[in-house]
């Protein structure tokens, strides 16, 4: 059986307090935003119903998605251990349908969780593409935490857990 910090599990405490905040801006009518569970082809069950063992159909596309205040958004939640986070962490097809949910006048990003600092960051896809467009290109690999925008890291606040709105909302001031 897995344990909390297998694999398998890795960033299930992100995405709870990610999912606690949904809750709450749904009861509190700010936004209406679910997980995307990834989808499965099981192989086999066991007796009692489990699944015991399945492949992945296809590639996931991100996290979540939903709409704040009229806003399309999307986003993935990535979690790293150091406080540099590495741009292998997001997969092309990732990539391309985040820029594709912008094309059709979306908001797209990530949210960050650097476990070593404890920071949580609202990573715009403007802010992704510039630096995962120069990996491409052989630039840096990786952002560290202290080459971020102070203003886009986020906090509790309102009796949200991770107030990860003031990100979109700073976002949506960027875009005008």
């Amino acid at each position: 059986m897995a344990t909390w910090d297998s694999r398998g599990l890795r960033g299930s405490q992100f995405e709870t307090v990610i999912n606690q905040a949904n809750e709450k801006y749904r009861e509190l009518r700010l936004g209406l935003v679910q997980k995307i569970p990834t989808p499965i082809k099981p192989v086999e069950i066991d007796d009692n119903r489990h699944i015991t063992l399945a492949y992945f159909e296809k590639k996931s596309t991100v996290d979540y998605i939903g709409v704040v205040q009229s806003f399309p958004i999307c986003f993935d939640a990535k979690e790293c251990a150091s406080t540099s986070f590495a741009l292998s962490n997001v997969h092309e097809h990732q990539f391309n349908f985040m820029a594709d949910f912008e094309v059709q006048g979306g908001i797209s990003f990530l949210l960050i969780h650097f476990t070593s600092v404890d920071k949580y960051y609202y990573m715009t896809f403007f802010e992704l593409k510039k630096y995962y467009e120069g990996a491409q290109k052989g630039e840096k690999k990786s952002v560290s935490v202290d080459e971020l925008r102070p203003e886009f890291f986020i906090t509790e606040k309102l009796g949200v857990p991770l107030h990860y709105l003031e990100g979109v909302n700073l976002d949506i001031q960027e875009r005008d």
